[in-house]
C-alpha cells in the first residue's frame, strides 16, 4: 500500500456547496450570517467593555463567549468562501492542522464557558448572599484561564494525533473543514484507539457538561418556583430560557455527531449538524442575549446616547 508525502501533499476539502444556483444561494446566506454573527459579537464585546453596569462576572463570562465565536466562525467561514470563490478547495498539510487546532480549543473552551455561566446563574439566583465570594473576580478569571488551557490541551492531543499518522487514500475530506475524525477516514491504519479517544474527549467536554447545566438549571428553575415577586421569577425564566436555547443549539447536534460511531455517520448529515454549531450558534448568541435582555439593551442605548451627547 503506497503512502503519501504527508508534509507536501494537500488536503482536498470538497465542501458544503453543491456547484448550482442552490450553492450559490447558500453561498450568499453563509456570508450573510456570518457578517452578522461579526457585527454582533463584536458589538457585544465593546458594549461589556464600554458600560460600567455590565462589568459583573455574568457580562465578562458573556464577553469571552462573543470572542470564542468570534474567532470560531472566523477559523471555519473565510476559508470555507475563498474555496468557493477561487474554486480551489485544496488546503496544506500544515494548514489543515492549523484548522483543527483552533477549532477544536475553540469548541473546547465554549463548551466550558457555557459551562461557568451556568453555574453563574446558579449561585445568583440560590445563593444570592454568597455571589459576590463564589463568583469574585478571580472565581472568574480562572474559569475563563481554565477554559482556554483545556480546550488547548485537548486540541494539541487530538492534532498531534491527526498530524503524525499515515494517510495512504484519496486526500478528498468530505467536510467544509478539516474535522478530524473526518479525515482520519483516509488513514491507512486502524484508528479504533483514537475512536476511543474521541468519545472519552466528547464526554469530558460535551456530556458531563451538559450534565452540569442541566443539574444547575434544575435548582434554578426550583429557586425561581419558590420566589414571592413575580417580576423575578419573569427575569429568571428568561435568562434561564436564553442559556437554554444556546446550550441546546451548540451541545446536542455537537455530541449527537462525535458520539456516534463511524459506522452510522454520514457525510451530508455530518455537514448539516455542523453547520449549527460552527456557524449558526456564533450568529444567534449575541441576537439572543441582546434581544431578550434588558440590561444589555439599556446599555446599548446607554452607550448610543454617550456617543450622540460628544458628537453634539
Amino acid at each position: 500500500m503506497e503512502y503519501y508525502n504527508q508534509t507536501s501533499t494537500d488536503f482536498i476539502l470538497l465542501g458544503l456547496f453543491p456547484p448550482s444556483r442552490i450553492g450559490l444561494f447558500l453561498f450568499i446566506l453563509i456570508v450573510f450570517i456570518f457578517l452578522m454573527a461579526l457585527i454582533g459579537n463584536q458589538s457585544m464585546i465593546l458594549l461589556i467593555l464600554l458600560d460600567t453596569h455590565l462589568h459583573t462576572p455574568m457580562y465578562f463570562l458573556l464577553s469571552q463567549l462573543s470572542l470564542v465565536d468570534l474567532s470560531y466562525i472566523s477559523t471555519i467561514v473565510p476559508r470555507m468562501a475563498s474555496g468557493f470563490l477561487s474554486g480551489s478547495k485544496s488546503i496544506s498539510f500544515i494548514g489543515c492542522g492549523i484548522q483543527s487546532f483552533f477549532f477544536l480549543t475553540l469548541a473546547g473552551a465554549e463548551a466550558l464557558l457555557l459551562t461557568s455561566m451556568a453555574y453563574d446563574r446558579y449561585v445568583a439566583v440560590c445563593f444570592p448572599l454568597h455571589y459576590p465570594i463564589r463568583m469574585s473576580k478571580r472565581v472568574c478569571a480562572l474559569m475563563i484561564t481554565g477554559s482556554w488551557i483545556m480546550g488547548s490541551i485537548n486540541s494539541c492531543a487530538h492534532t498531534a494525533y491527526a498530524l503524525h499518522i499515515p494517510y495512504c487514500r484519496s486526500r478528498a475530506i468530505n467536510h467544509f473543514f478539516c474535522d478530524v475524525p473526518t479525515m482520519l477516514t483516509l488513514a491507512c491504519m486502524d484508528t479504533w484507539v483514537y475512536e476511543c479517544t474521541v468519545f472519552v474527549s466528547t464526554t469530558l467536554f460535551l456530556v458531563f457538561p451538559f450534565i452540569g447545566i442541566a443539574w444547575s438549571y434544575g435548582w434554578v428553575l426550583l429557586a425561581v418556583y419558590r420566589m414571592p415577586s413575580a417580576e423575578g421569577r419573569k427575569k429568571a425564566y428568561s435568562t434561564c430560557s436564553t442559556h437554554l436555547t444556546v446550550v441546546t443549539f451548540y451541545y446536542a447536534p455537537f455530541a449527537y455527531t462525535y458520539l456516534r460511531p463511524r459506522s452510522l455517520r454520514s457525510p451530508t448529515e455530518d455537514k448539516a449538524l455542523a453547520v449549527f454549531y460552527t456557524i449558526l450558534t456564533p450568529m444567534l448568541n449575541p441576537v439572543i442575549y441582546s434581544l431578550r435582555n434588558k440590561e444589555v439593551m439599556g446599555a446599548l442605548r446607554r452607550v448610543i446616547q454617550r456617543i450622540c451627547s460628544v458628537k453634539t
